[in-house]
């Protein structure tokens, strides 16, 4: 913003209230997420002095606005999470544009807690329907003749607590909004993919699949039914915490050629319907890892440096934001606060920001840092049943000032009196 000429101070209204919450596990929520998900107009720029020239009133909202835009942070890509979104979109749409009836290969993707999983994904699927219904002019192509079905490329669910393979079709149904009171399984299996055929859905995302931990032969029949599902023309993709070591892939392979894993065809046991039994083909998955970022290489150092310089032009502080989080020992010392999690370093810089206005320091200092703390209650969409609470590294102690070290800080300038 600028204060030159007759610009008008600003005006201060209240467009960054947050609307009705988002509920991405029904359809209704997941479009008007995905419609909007770019929508948020984050606090002008002001400096020191063109704050001061503001009334009380229009103060007070514009310190407000920012804390909203701190609060509404945007997802940031990293080398990580492009991989893991390439990876995404490529098997959606080869599963997409694909003339043939077979499996499609599916998508694990696996991470710990605060990595930004989920976002990630959720961005990925919600590119590539923007993508569809353009082609499609947004009508379903699979449509009947004469109606015009719900049409839902994308489907996205989270597994549930205590999953059963009833518990499950359910929840996939809730997202169509489909009626299967009074249903047996059969009946649910069957309306699955009923919905999924006729609402022309070509990913279908579970999430916390690691909410299956195996033991309970629930469990392996809720596997049996997603590995099922994989005979229809939608491609899974799957998220979670620790998914090498939570038993989903026990009695897969990993194919040495194509890096995927590999499984046999569900045996008929009984427990539960499996119309594909008899079939010979084999389900494939690919696993891939979204990690945290590292901090050991000249490269590791620069990727971790160029996250900081995005979440810098972010901020609405006052003070001049170039370098806040990049100068001197700051990349360093954010890191061994967060750990390279993007989730954990989020809430601390956010934590930061609303000490920064409320003490009108205006800046991100270590000395400010050090008095904010995250905890696992900052995090309460992280489900601690499925391993996703992250560890959160204690605040360092500080160390005798010295040359070139992190606390090397002369505290905070141009504070706002």
């Amino acid at each position: 913003m600028s204060g030159a000429g007759n610009t008008p101070p600003w005006a201060g209204a209240a467009t960054f209230l947050p609307g009705p919450p988002l509920d991405r596990t029904c359809h209704d929520g997941w479009q008007r997420w995905r419609t909007t998900r770019a929508s948020f107009i984050p606090a002008p720029v002001m400096s020191v002095e063109e704050y001061k020239r503001l009334s009380p009133r229009q103060r007070r909202i514009y310190d407000l606005h920012r804390l909203a835009t701190h609060s509404s942070l945007p997802v940031q890509a990293t080398p990580m999470s492009e991989a893991v979104a390439w990876l995404v979109r490529t098997r959606i749409e080869d599963g997409a544009f694909s003339h043939k009836s077979g499996t499609r290969t599916g998508v694990m993707v696996n991470g710990g807690g605060a990595q930004g999983k989920t976002e990630t994904v959720c961005e990925a699927v919600a590119a590539f329907e923007d993508e569809w219904l353009t082609l499609n002019q947004q009508v379903n192509p699979d449509a009947m003749p004469g109606t015009r079905d719900l049409f839902a490329p994308v489907a996205y669910v989270r597994c549930p607590v205590k999953a059963t393979p009833i518990s499950t079709c359910q929840r996939i149904l809730d997202f169509y909004g489909e009626d299967y009171k009074g249903m047996r399984l059969e009946d649910l299996v069957r309306t699955v993919k009923a919905a999924i055929a006729d609402h022309a859905t070509k990913a279908l995302v579970i999430d916390d699949i690691t909410r299956l931990k195996l033991h309970r032969e629930a469990d392996q029949d809720v596997l049996d039914l997603i590995r099922e599902m994989m005979s229809m023309p939608v491609t899974l993709i799957l998220v979670g915490v620790g998914i090498p070591t939570s038993g989903l892939l026990r009695d897969g392979r990993r194919d040495p050629v194509t890096k995927q894993w590999v499984f046999p065809p569900v045996k008929d046991r009984g427990r539960s319907p499996n119309s594909d039994a008899a079939t010979q083909h084999e389900r494939r998955f690919e696993l891939i890892d979204l990690d945290a970022f590292s901090y050991d290489t000249p490269a590791q150092i620069e990727a971790w440096t160029a996250h900081l310089r995005g979440l810098e032009s972010c901020l609405r502080l006052l003070n001049d934001t170039d370098g806040m989080l990049t100068a001197g020992g700051m990349p360093e010392y954010l890191f061994r606060r967060t750990n390279g999690v993007v989730g954990l370093l989020e809430k601390l810089v956010q934590t930061g920001c609303r000490h920064a206005i409320e003490t009108r320091a205006e800046s991100l200092t270590v000395d400010l840092l050090q008095r904010c703390t995250v905890s696992p209650t900052d995090l309460p969409d992280l489900d601690a049943a499925s391993g996703e609470q992250p560890e959160i590294p204690q605040v360092p102690k500080k160390k005798r000032p010295g040359r070139n070290t992190v606390f090397d800080d002369d505290g905070p300038t141009g504070a706002v009196g």
